[in-house]
């Protein structure tokens, strides 16, 4: 039941911003190393040296494009900004539980 990637749409539910979504400089290898587009998806912190602020929502525009998924949306929600959200770094390490649904026709 396979379908041609450009026959697919993505929507980005909520998840941390790049304001929010600091990383060490392993995270940003790990992805660059592999895929050196991705450098564009971080930004120099501005709180610790040789740290980076990264960006969940183009790193993953940037995985379904080379994938061929053209049609992509959301992507405007931070989790650690927005209290209607469960976020494990804003919410001091506590637990909590969110979904995320794949529907096919």
């Amino acid at each position: 039941m396979g379908r041609p990637p450009e026959a697919l749409m993505a929507w980005l539910g909520p998840a941390i911003s790049n304001a929010q979504f600091e990383v060490g400089p392993e995270v940003q290898q790990a992805f660059v190393g592999v895929h050196p587009e991705t450098e564009a998806a971080f930004d120099p912190s501005p709180y610790r040296l040789g740290h980076y602020m990264g960006d969940l929502y183009k790193l993953a525009r940037l995985r379904l494009e080379r994938l061929g998924v053209s049609h992509i949306s959301g992507g405007h929600f931070c989790t650690a900004c927005e209290s209607r959200f469960y976020s494990y770094r804003r919410d001091d390490g506590k637990t909590g539980r969110m979904a995320s649904v794949i529907w096919l026709r």
